[in-house]
Protein backbone atom coordinates (compact mmCIF):
# COMPACT_ATOMS: atom_id res chain seq x y z
CA UNK A 1 0.00 0.00 0.00
CA UNK A 2 1.14 3.53 -0.71
CA UNK A 3 1.05 5.02 2.79
CA UNK A 4 1.98 8.63 3.49
CA UNK A 5 3.61 8.25 6.88
CA UNK A 6 2.73 11.46 8.71
CA UNK A 7 3.07 11.78 12.47
CA UNK A 8 -0.16 12.32 14.37
CA UNK A 9 -0.64 15.85 15.60
CA UNK A 10 0.09 15.88 19.33
CA UNK A 11 -2.16 18.92 19.82
CA UNK A 12 -5.15 16.59 20.15
CA UNK A 13 -3.78 13.45 21.89
CA UNK A 14 -7.02 12.63 23.75
CA UNK A 15 -9.17 12.52 20.62
CA UNK A 16 -6.62 10.45 18.72
CA UNK A 17 -6.12 8.09 21.68
CA UNK A 18 -9.80 7.41 22.28
CA UNK A 19 -10.66 6.96 18.62
CA UNK A 20 -7.74 4.60 18.16
CA UNK A 21 -9.19 2.87 21.22
CA UNK A 22 -12.43 2.32 19.27
CA UNK A 23 -10.46 0.55 16.54
CA UNK A 24 -8.46 -1.51 19.05
CA UNK A 25 -11.60 -2.69 20.85
CA UNK A 26 -13.26 -3.45 17.51
CA UNK A 27 -10.32 -5.70 16.70
CA UNK A 28 -10.58 -7.34 20.12
CA UNK A 29 -14.33 -7.84 19.58
CA UNK A 30 -13.60 -9.54 16.25
CA UNK A 31 -11.23 -11.99 17.93
CA UNK A 32 -13.78 -12.76 20.67
CA UNK A 33 -16.49 -13.17 18.03
CA UNK A 34 -14.49 -15.80 16.11
CA UNK A 35 -13.55 -17.64 19.30
CA UNK A 36 -17.16 -17.82 20.45
CA UNK A 37 -18.18 -18.99 16.98
CA UNK A 38 -15.67 -21.82 17.39
CA UNK A 39 -17.06 -22.57 20.84
CA UNK A 40 -20.58 -22.73 19.43
CA UNK A 41 -19.46 -25.19 16.74
CA UNK A 42 -17.79 -27.36 19.38
CA UNK A 43 -20.92 -27.42 21.54
CA UNK A 44 -23.12 -28.37 18.59
CA UNK A 45 -26.64 -29.30 19.66
CA UNK A 46 -25.69 -28.56 23.25
CA UNK A 47 -25.31 -24.87 22.42
CA UNK A 48 -27.41 -22.24 24.18
CA UNK A 49 -29.52 -19.46 22.62
CA UNK A 50 -27.80 -16.97 24.93
CA UNK A 51 -24.48 -17.89 23.28
CA UNK A 52 -25.90 -17.14 19.83
CA UNK A 53 -27.27 -13.81 21.06
CA UNK A 54 -23.93 -12.91 22.67
CA UNK A 55 -22.05 -13.70 19.45
CA UNK A 56 -24.41 -11.57 17.38
CA UNK A 57 -24.19 -8.57 19.70
CA UNK A 58 -20.38 -8.72 19.91
CA UNK A 59 -20.28 -8.70 16.12
CA UNK A 60 -22.51 -5.60 16.16
CA UNK A 61 -20.21 -4.01 18.74
CA UNK A 62 -17.23 -4.38 16.43
CA UNK A 63 -19.12 -2.82 13.53
CA UNK A 64 -20.44 0.12 15.60
CA UNK A 65 -17.01 0.92 17.04
CA UNK A 66 -15.45 1.12 13.59
CA UNK A 67 -18.38 3.12 12.25
CA UNK A 68 -17.99 5.62 15.08
CA UNK A 69 -14.28 6.02 14.37
CA UNK A 70 -14.93 6.43 10.63
CA UNK A 71 -17.68 9.02 11.05
CA UNK A 72 -15.52 10.98 13.48
CA UNK A 73 -13.12 11.61 10.58
CA UNK A 74 -15.87 13.55 8.78
CA UNK A 75 -17.44 15.09 11.91
CA UNK A 76 -14.19 16.15 13.56
CA UNK A 77 -15.82 19.29 14.95
CA UNK A 78 -18.20 17.04 16.94
CA UNK A 79 -15.65 14.61 18.37
CA UNK A 80 -15.15 16.63 21.56
CA UNK A 81 -18.75 16.06 22.75
CA UNK A 82 -18.29 12.26 22.51
CA UNK A 83 -15.03 11.99 24.45
CA UNK A 84 -16.44 11.71 27.97
CA UNK A 85 -18.90 9.07 26.84
CA UNK A 86 -16.14 7.06 25.16
CA UNK A 87 -14.03 7.39 28.29
CA UNK A 88 -16.90 5.83 30.25
CA UNK A 89 -17.65 3.04 27.78
CA UNK A 90 -14.32 1.77 26.43
CA UNK A 91 -12.72 0.55 29.71
CA UNK A 92 -15.90 -1.32 30.66
CA UNK A 93 -16.30 -2.84 27.21
CA UNK A 94 -12.62 -3.80 27.06
CA UNK A 95 -12.85 -5.55 30.45
CA UNK A 96 -15.87 -7.56 29.30
CA UNK A 97 -14.10 -8.73 26.15
CA UNK A 98 -10.93 -9.65 28.08
CA UNK A 99 -12.98 -11.55 30.68
CA UNK A 100 -14.66 -13.59 27.95
CA UNK A 101 -11.21 -14.38 26.55
CA UNK A 102 -10.02 -15.57 29.99
CA UNK A 103 -12.98 -17.93 30.36
CA UNK A 104 -12.53 -19.21 26.83
CA UNK A 105 -8.82 -19.95 27.35
CA UNK A 106 -9.38 -21.91 30.57
CA UNK A 107 -8.22 -25.34 29.35
CA UNK A 108 -8.77 -26.97 32.78
CA UNK A 109 -12.50 -27.41 32.06
CA UNK A 110 -14.50 -28.62 29.06
CA UNK A 111 -15.80 -26.21 26.44
CA UNK A 112 -19.34 -26.86 27.62
CA UNK A 113 -18.39 -25.82 31.15
CA UNK A 114 -16.33 -22.87 29.91
CA UNK A 115 -19.46 -21.38 28.37
CA UNK A 116 -21.57 -22.14 31.47
CA UNK A 117 -18.98 -20.64 33.81
CA UNK A 118 -18.54 -17.58 31.57
CA UNK A 119 -22.26 -16.98 31.27
CA UNK A 120 -23.20 -17.43 34.93
CA UNK A 121 -20.14 -15.67 36.39
CA UNK A 122 -20.46 -12.61 34.18
CA UNK A 123 -24.23 -12.44 34.76
CA UNK A 124 -23.75 -12.63 38.51
CA UNK A 125 -21.06 -9.93 38.63
CA UNK A 126 -23.39 -7.61 36.67
CA UNK A 127 -26.17 -7.95 39.28
CA UNK A 128 -28.26 -10.24 37.09
CA UNK A 129 -27.74 -8.45 33.75
CA UNK A 130 -27.54 -11.30 31.23
CA UNK A 131 -24.36 -11.52 29.16
CA UNK A 132 -26.03 -10.75 25.77
CA UNK A 133 -27.97 -7.91 27.43
CA UNK A 134 -24.67 -6.40 28.55
CA UNK A 135 -23.55 -6.05 24.93
CA UNK A 136 -26.98 -4.79 23.91
CA UNK A 137 -26.41 -2.06 26.52
CA UNK A 138 -23.03 -1.22 24.99
CA UNK A 139 -24.47 -1.19 21.46
CA UNK A 140 -27.38 1.08 22.33
CA UNK A 141 -24.89 3.48 23.86
CA UNK A 142 -22.73 3.36 20.73
CA UNK A 143 -25.77 4.02 18.51
CA UNK A 144 -26.62 7.11 20.57
CA UNK A 145 -22.99 8.23 20.38
CA UNK A 146 -23.20 7.93 16.60
CA UNK A 147 -26.35 10.07 16.60
CA UNK A 148 -24.67 12.60 18.89
CA UNK A 149 -21.63 12.77 16.63
CA UNK A 150 -23.71 13.32 13.49
CA UNK A 151 -26.21 15.76 15.07
CA UNK A 152 -29.01 13.35 14.26
CA UNK A 153 -32.50 14.66 15.09
CA UNK A 154 -33.23 11.20 16.57
CA UNK A 155 -30.62 11.66 19.31
CA UNK A 156 -32.20 11.16 22.76
CA UNK A 157 -30.25 12.82 25.58
CA UNK A 158 -32.43 11.26 28.29
CA UNK A 159 -31.80 7.78 26.89
CA UNK A 160 -28.09 8.56 26.76
CA UNK A 161 -28.06 9.57 30.44
CA UNK A 162 -29.99 6.45 31.41
CA UNK A 163 -27.55 4.16 29.60
CA UNK A 164 -24.59 6.12 30.97
CA UNK A 165 -25.83 5.50 34.53
CA UNK A 166 -26.18 1.77 33.84
CA UNK A 167 -22.64 1.54 32.45
CA UNK A 168 -21.21 3.43 35.45
CA UNK A 169 -22.98 0.93 37.76
CA UNK A 170 -21.54 -1.93 35.74
CA UNK A 171 -18.08 -0.38 36.04
CA UNK A 172 -18.54 -0.13 39.79
CA UNK A 173 -19.70 -3.75 40.05
CA UNK A 174 -16.61 -4.83 38.10
CA UNK A 175 -14.29 -2.75 40.27
CA UNK A 176 -13.50 -0.26 37.51
CA UNK A 177 -13.18 3.21 39.04
CA UNK A 178 -15.06 6.13 37.46
CA UNK A 179 -13.18 8.21 34.90
CA UNK A 180 -10.75 10.42 36.89
CA UNK A 181 -11.12 13.52 34.71
CA UNK A 182 -13.52 15.06 32.26
CA UNK A 183 -11.94 14.90 28.83
CA UNK A 184 -14.64 16.65 26.79
CA UNK A 185 -17.11 19.51 27.18
CA UNK A 186 -20.36 19.01 29.06
CA UNK A 187 -23.16 18.21 26.63
CA UNK A 188 -25.99 20.74 26.82
CA UNK A 189 -29.37 20.75 25.13
CA UNK A 190 -28.56 23.91 23.20
CA UNK A 191 -25.47 22.27 21.68
CA UNK A 192 -27.66 19.47 20.36
CA UNK A 193 -30.40 21.61 18.89
CA UNK A 194 -31.30 20.99 15.28
CA UNK A 195 -33.45 23.24 13.09
CA UNK A 196 -37.17 22.49 13.06
CA UNK A 197 -37.01 22.27 9.29
CA UNK A 198 -33.74 20.74 8.21
CA UNK A 199 -32.35 20.37 4.70
CA UNK A 200 -34.12 17.80 2.52
CA UNK A 201 -32.85 14.26 2.70
CA UNK A 202 -30.33 13.65 -0.06
CA UNK A 203 -31.32 10.85 -2.43
CA UNK A 204 -28.02 9.04 -1.78
CA UNK A 205 -28.87 8.69 1.92
CA UNK A 206 -31.75 6.39 0.99
CA UNK A 207 -30.18 4.17 -1.66
CA UNK A 208 -28.53 1.70 0.73
CA UNK A 209 -31.14 2.00 3.48
CA UNK A 210 -33.83 0.43 1.28
CA UNK A 211 -34.09 -3.37 1.54
CA UNK A 212 -32.99 -5.37 -1.48
CA UNK A 213 -35.89 -7.14 -3.24
CA UNK A 214 -33.43 -9.88 -4.24
CA UNK A 215 -29.86 -10.88 -3.46
CA UNK A 216 -28.03 -12.32 -6.44
CA UNK A 217 -24.69 -13.47 -5.10
CA UNK A 218 -21.38 -13.59 -6.97
CA UNK A 219 -19.74 -16.99 -7.03
CA UNK A 220 -16.19 -15.86 -6.34
CA UNK A 221 -15.24 -13.61 -3.43
CA UNK A 222 -12.01 -11.65 -3.26
CA UNK A 223 -10.37 -9.18 -0.89
CA UNK A 224 -11.07 -5.48 -1.44
CA UNK A 225 -8.08 -3.14 -1.46
CA UNK A 226 -7.38 0.49 -0.66
CA UNK A 227 -4.29 1.64 -2.55
CA UNK A 228 -3.96 5.17 -1.20
CA UNK A 229 -2.20 7.47 -0.72
CA UNK A 230 -3.26 7.29 2.95
CA UNK A 231 -3.08 9.65 5.88
CA UNK A 232 -3.73 9.14 9.62
CA UNK A 233 -6.81 10.30 11.53
CA UNK A 234 -7.27 14.07 11.66
CA UNK A 235 -5.08 14.95 8.67
CA UNK A 236 -7.64 15.18 5.89
CA UNK A 237 -8.83 18.74 6.53
CA UNK A 238 -12.53 17.93 6.16
CA UNK A 239 -14.47 21.14 6.96
CA UNK A 240 -16.95 21.29 9.87
CA UNK A 241 -20.59 20.70 8.99
CA UNK A 242 -19.91 18.16 6.24
CA UNK A 243 -22.75 15.69 5.76
CA UNK A 244 -22.30 11.91 5.56
CA UNK A 245 -24.49 10.35 2.86
CA UNK A 246 -23.72 6.69 3.50
CA UNK A 247 -21.11 4.24 4.69
CA UNK A 248 -20.41 0.78 3.22
CA UNK A 249 -18.02 -1.81 4.61
CA UNK A 250 -15.93 -4.49 2.88
CA UNK A 251 -13.72 -7.37 4.02
CA UNK A 252 -15.82 -7.74 7.20
CA UNK A 253 -15.33 -4.01 7.89
CA UNK A 254 -11.56 -4.06 7.45
CA UNK A 255 -12.18 -1.52 4.69
CA UNK A 256 -14.94 1.09 4.77
CA UNK A 257 -16.17 3.61 2.21
CA UNK A 258 -17.76 6.83 3.51
CA UNK A 259 -19.38 9.24 1.05
CA UNK A 260 -20.04 12.77 2.26
CA UNK A 261 -20.97 16.24 1.04
CA UNK A 262 -18.23 18.78 1.75
CA UNK A 263 -19.75 21.77 3.56
CA UNK A 264 -17.37 24.14 1.83
CA UNK A 265 -17.86 23.38 -1.88
CA UNK A 266 -21.12 21.36 -1.53
CA UNK A 267 -19.59 18.54 -3.60
CA UNK A 268 -19.49 14.77 -2.90
CA UNK A 269 -16.28 13.14 -1.67
CA UNK A 270 -15.29 9.49 -1.29
CA UNK A 271 -13.35 8.54 1.84
CA UNK A 272 -11.78 5.08 2.22
CA UNK A 273 -10.55 3.75 5.56
CA UNK A 274 -8.20 0.81 5.89
CA UNK A 275 -5.91 -0.55 8.61
CA UNK A 276 -2.13 -0.66 8.63
CA UNK A 277 -0.04 -1.94 11.53
CA UNK A 278 -3.11 -1.92 13.75
CA UNK A 279 -4.14 1.67 13.10
CA UNK A 280 -6.73 3.30 10.82
CA UNK A 281 -5.54 5.14 7.72
CA UNK A 282 -7.65 7.25 5.38
CA UNK A 283 -7.67 8.43 1.80
CA UNK A 284 -10.14 10.90 0.27
CA UNK A 285 -10.88 12.18 -3.24
CA UNK A 286 -13.77 14.09 -4.75
CA UNK A 287 -16.16 12.29 -7.09
CA UNK A 288 -14.88 14.67 -9.80
CA UNK A 289 -11.34 13.36 -9.25
CA UNK A 290 -12.23 9.69 -9.67
CA UNK A 291 -13.26 7.36 -12.48
CA UNK A 292 -15.05 4.03 -12.11
CA UNK A 293 -15.27 0.78 -14.03
CA UNK A 294 -16.41 -2.77 -13.35
CA UNK A 295 -14.32 -5.92 -13.35
CA UNK A 296 -16.48 -8.97 -12.62
CA UNK A 297 -17.73 -8.67 -9.03
CA UNK A 298 -15.64 -5.57 -8.29
CA UNK A 299 -15.74 -1.86 -8.93
CA UNK A 300 -12.39 -0.21 -9.56
CA UNK A 301 -11.96 3.44 -8.64
CA UNK A 302 -9.08 5.29 -10.26
CA UNK A 303 -7.46 8.65 -9.54
CA UNK A 304 -5.07 10.83 -11.49
CA UNK A 305 -1.49 10.91 -10.22
CA UNK A 306 -0.01 14.36 -10.77
CA UNK A 307 3.50 13.18 -9.90
CA UNK A 308 3.44 10.28 -12.37
CA UNK A 309 1.06 11.98 -14.85
CA UNK A 310 -1.10 8.89 -15.26
CA UNK A 311 -4.21 7.17 -13.96
CA UNK A 312 -3.71 4.89 -10.93
CA UNK A 313 -5.93 2.51 -9.01
CA UNK A 314 -7.25 4.07 -5.82
CA UNK A 315 -9.53 1.31 -4.53
CA UNK A 316 -10.84 -2.10 -5.63
CA UNK A 317 -14.15 -2.92 -3.96
CA UNK A 318 -15.56 -6.44 -4.22
CA UNK A 319 -19.30 -6.92 -3.72
CA UNK A 320 -21.19 -9.89 -2.33
CA UNK A 321 -24.28 -9.26 -4.48
CA UNK A 322 -24.87 -7.99 -8.00
CA UNK A 323 -27.60 -5.63 -6.76
CA UNK A 324 -25.25 -3.77 -4.39
CA UNK A 325 -22.62 -3.45 -7.13
CA UNK A 326 -25.19 -1.92 -9.50
CA UNK A 327 -26.42 0.53 -6.86
CA UNK A 328 -22.90 1.70 -6.06
CA UNK A 329 -22.03 2.13 -9.73
CA UNK A 330 -25.14 4.18 -10.49
CA UNK A 331 -24.74 6.21 -7.29
CA UNK A 332 -21.18 7.14 -8.22
CA UNK A 333 -22.19 8.14 -11.77
CA UNK A 334 -25.02 10.38 -10.60
CA UNK A 335 -22.95 12.01 -7.84
CA UNK A 336 -20.19 12.75 -10.33
CA UNK A 337 -22.53 13.94 -13.09
CA UNK A 338 -24.34 16.43 -10.83
CA UNK A 339 -21.07 17.63 -9.26
CA UNK A 340 -20.29 21.25 -10.12
CA UNK A 341 -16.55 20.47 -10.12
CA UNK A 342 -16.86 17.70 -12.70
CA UNK A 343 -15.44 18.71 -16.07
CA UNK A 344 -17.41 16.08 -17.97
CA UNK A 345 -18.23 12.41 -18.45
CA UNK A 346 -17.75 10.52 -21.70
CA UNK A 347 -20.66 8.49 -23.07
CA UNK A 348 -18.80 5.23 -22.38
CA UNK A 349 -18.48 6.13 -18.69
CA UNK A 350 -22.22 5.56 -18.29
CA UNK A 351 -22.05 1.99 -19.59
CA UNK A 352 -21.23 -0.64 -16.98
CA UNK A 353 -19.17 -3.53 -18.31
CA UNK A 354 -20.66 -6.99 -18.11
CA UNK A 355 -24.23 -6.10 -19.08
CA UNK A 356 -26.20 -6.84 -22.26
CA UNK A 357 -28.86 -4.40 -23.45
CA UNK A 358 -32.08 -6.27 -24.23
CA UNK A 359 -34.40 -3.32 -24.81
CA UNK A 360 -34.41 0.46 -25.10
CA UNK A 361 -37.21 2.95 -25.66
CA UNK A 362 -38.23 6.52 -24.88
CA UNK A 363 -40.69 7.10 -22.06
CA UNK A 364 -42.36 10.06 -20.38
CA UNK A 365 -41.55 9.67 -16.70
CA UNK A 366 -42.64 12.12 -13.97
CA UNK A 367 -43.07 14.75 -16.68
CA UNK A 368 -39.60 14.19 -18.19
CA UNK A 369 -38.44 12.37 -21.30
CA UNK A 370 -36.23 9.45 -20.24
CA UNK A 371 -34.61 6.45 -21.88
CA UNK A 372 -35.79 3.12 -20.46
CA UNK A 373 -33.35 0.25 -20.86
CA UNK A 374 -33.56 -3.40 -19.84
CA UNK A 375 -30.16 -4.87 -18.96
CA UNK A 376 -29.16 -8.48 -18.35
CA UNK A 377 -26.01 -9.13 -16.35
CA UNK A 378 -23.70 -11.56 -18.12
CA UNK A 379 -22.27 -12.99 -14.88
CA UNK A 380 -25.35 -13.46 -12.69
CA UNK A 381 -28.05 -13.40 -15.43
CA UNK A 382 -29.89 -10.81 -13.33
CA UNK A 383 -32.34 -8.43 -15.03
CA UNK A 384 -32.93 -4.78 -14.23
CA UNK A 385 -34.77 -1.76 -15.55
CA UNK A 386 -32.71 1.40 -15.94
CA UNK A 387 -34.06 4.89 -16.58
CA UNK A 388 -31.60 7.54 -17.79
CA UNK A 389 -31.75 11.18 -18.83
CA UNK A 390 -32.83 11.31 -22.51
CA UNK A 391 -30.97 14.41 -23.70
CA UNK A 392 -28.96 17.48 -22.78
CA UNK A 393 -25.71 17.78 -20.82
CA UNK A 394 -26.71 14.99 -18.45
CA UNK A 395 -27.71 12.58 -21.25
CA UNK A 396 -27.46 8.93 -20.09
CA UNK A 397 -27.10 9.94 -16.43
CA UNK A 398 -28.98 7.39 -14.24
CA UNK A 399 -32.37 8.47 -12.90
CA UNK A 400 -33.51 5.20 -11.33
CA UNK A 401 -33.03 1.47 -11.53
CA UNK A 402 -35.22 -1.45 -10.48
CA UNK A 403 -34.35 -5.14 -10.18
CA UNK A 404 -36.57 -7.75 -11.80
CA UNK A 405 -37.36 -10.48 -9.27
CA UNK A 406 -39.31 -13.75 -9.34
CA UNK A 407 -42.48 -11.61 -9.18
CA UNK A 408 -42.12 -11.02 -12.92
CA UNK A 409 -43.14 -14.65 -13.53
CA UNK A 410 -46.64 -13.89 -12.24
CA UNK A 411 -49.22 -13.31 -15.02
CA UNK A 412 -50.51 -10.30 -13.07
CA UNK A 413 -47.11 -8.61 -12.71
CA UNK A 414 -47.24 -6.74 -16.03
CA UNK A 415 -50.37 -5.25 -17.56
CA UNK A 416 -51.17 -2.96 -20.51
CA UNK A 417 -53.26 -0.08 -19.17
CA UNK A 418 -53.65 1.56 -22.62
CA UNK A 419 -51.94 1.62 -26.01
CA UNK A 420 -48.94 3.49 -24.56
CA UNK A 421 -49.08 2.59 -20.88
CA UNK A 422 -47.71 -0.44 -19.04
CA UNK A 423 -48.22 -1.06 -15.33
CA UNK A 424 -45.93 -3.17 -13.16
CA UNK A 425 -47.64 -4.57 -10.08
CA UNK A 426 -44.58 -5.01 -7.85
CA UNK A 427 -41.41 -3.04 -8.49
CA UNK A 428 -39.05 -1.16 -6.15
CA UNK A 429 -37.24 1.86 -7.55
CA UNK A 430 -33.82 3.09 -6.44
CA UNK A 431 -33.76 6.78 -7.37
CA UNK A 432 -30.53 8.66 -8.18
CA UNK A 433 -32.04 12.10 -8.70
CA UNK A 434 -33.26 14.68 -6.20
CA UNK A 435 -36.09 16.02 -8.38
CA UNK A 436 -37.62 12.73 -9.45
CA UNK A 437 -40.90 11.88 -7.68
CA UNK A 438 -41.82 8.27 -8.32
CA UNK A 439 -45.19 8.61 -6.57
CA UNK A 440 -46.36 10.54 -9.64
CA UNK A 441 -46.10 7.27 -11.55
CA UNK A 442 -47.83 5.10 -8.95
CA UNK A 443 -51.42 4.09 -9.63
CA UNK A 444 -54.18 2.53 -7.54
CA UNK A 445 -54.28 1.35 -3.94
CA UNK A 446 -51.51 -1.20 -4.60
CA UNK A 447 -49.23 1.47 -6.07
CA UNK A 448 -48.59 -0.18 -9.44
CA UNK A 449 -45.82 1.62 -11.33
CA UNK A 450 -46.97 3.06 -14.65
CA UNK A 451 -44.63 3.55 -17.61
CA UNK A 452 -45.75 5.74 -20.52
CA UNK A 453 -44.02 4.78 -23.78
CA UNK A 454 -43.77 7.40 -26.50
CA UNK A 455 -44.20 4.60 -29.06
CA UNK A 456 -47.06 2.09 -28.91
CA UNK A 457 -44.78 -0.43 -30.56
CA UNK A 458 -42.26 -0.04 -27.71
CA UNK A 459 -44.94 -0.78 -25.09
CA UNK A 460 -45.81 -4.03 -26.91
CA UNK A 461 -42.16 -5.07 -27.23
CA UNK A 462 -41.54 -4.31 -23.56
CA UNK A 463 -44.45 -6.48 -22.42
CA UNK A 464 -43.48 -9.28 -24.82
CA UNK A 465 -39.93 -9.25 -23.43
CA UNK A 466 -41.19 -10.47 -20.07
CA UNK A 467 -44.34 -12.32 -21.14
CA UNK A 468 -43.94 -13.53 -24.73
CA UNK A 469 -47.28 -13.81 -26.51
CA UNK A 470 -48.85 -17.17 -27.30
CA UNK A 471 -49.17 -18.15 -30.94
CA UNK A 472 -52.79 -17.00 -31.05
CA UNK A 473 -51.90 -13.66 -29.45
CA UNK A 474 -49.06 -13.17 -31.92
CA UNK A 475 -51.43 -13.70 -34.85
CA UNK A 476 -53.77 -11.06 -33.43
CA UNK A 477 -50.96 -8.56 -32.76
CA UNK A 478 -51.49 -5.14 -34.40
CA UNK A 479 -47.74 -4.73 -34.81
CA UNK A 480 -46.50 -5.35 -38.35
CA UNK A 481 -43.58 -7.77 -39.00
CA UNK A 482 -41.28 -4.89 -39.86
CA UNK A 483 -42.09 -3.14 -36.58
CA UNK A 484 -41.43 -6.36 -34.65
Amino acid sequence: MEFAMIEIDQASPVEAHLLRGCCMEAERADIVFFRLEGLKDALGAAGHPHLNATIEEIHNTSRLLRELADLSQVHQDRVAVTLDHLNILLPCLSRSLRDITSFYEDKTISKQNRWRKMYHSMTKEANGLLLPQRFILYNRYLLLLRDLLARSPSFDLNAMENLRTQILKLREARGIPPPPVQVGPIVRYDSLATPDVGPPVHWAEQIFSLPLPSRTGFRNQHVSKSLGPHRPWGHLNIPPGSKVLFRRSFNDDKIALIVFIDSRDKCPYFLVRTFHMGGPWYSVFGAHELCIDRDGSSLRLKRWSKTENCSKLWAILYFVTWEELVLMYCTFLSLKAFNTLTVGLAAEDYHMHGEKKLFQATIIDDGYKHSLIVYRDRVTRGLRLHAAVWGGELRQCPVWTAFITHQAASPTWIKRASRHKIRLADIQLYVFCQKYQQQNQRRGAAGAFEIYFVSEEASIRFKDLFHPPTEDEANESPVSPTMS
